[in-house]
């Protein structure tokens, strides 16, 4: 897998979770907070598992592979807790990709199989995160 470009299941997924956190929380799409609720969701349990440093330095490497791709984001910083500072609503287009760098990252690191079960632990409700049903579908949601 070439972590420099994103397959489109993977950047199918992220923009489906953000819109799904953003129908959780009732914000609009091109709100920020929405992405970075993602993020916040997923930085609990892998700070568990990387610690703080960890979880920072994964977000910053999704971030500068993110950035490449859409440069409104150069004004976003990953703080050395892991939390994001200067997502604007002026990128809010450019959200989903970080989402999206930050899955591929995980799929890379841990797998394709972890990845969705961390998923489905945050979010029991997103349609697909289910590793236990249509596995197959699982796999290719998060290539």
């Amino acid at each position: 897998m070439n972590i420099s470009s994103l397959s489109p299941e993977t950047r199918q997924l992220a923009n489906q979770l953000v819109a799904f956190e953003t129908s959780v929380k009732r914000t609009s799409e091109d709100d920020p907070n929405a992405t970075c609720g993602v993020c916040e969701k997923l930085r609990k349990p892998l700070v568990t598992l990387t610690g703080a440093v960890g979880y920072s330095s994964l977000l910053s490497r999704a971030l500068t592979l993110a950035k490449r791709e859409s440069p409104e984001l150069s004004a976003v910083e990953v703080q050395p807790d892991g939390s994001l500072h200067g997502l604007k609503d002026e990128t809010a287009q450019a959200h989903p990709i970080l989402v999206a760098y930050l899955l591929s990252l995980l799929v890379t690191f841990i797998g394709r199989d972890l990845t969705m079960r961390l998923l489905y632990d945050i979010w029991p409700e997103f349609p697909g995160s289910d590793p236990t049903t249509s596995g197959r579908n699982n796999d290719e949601a998060a290539q």
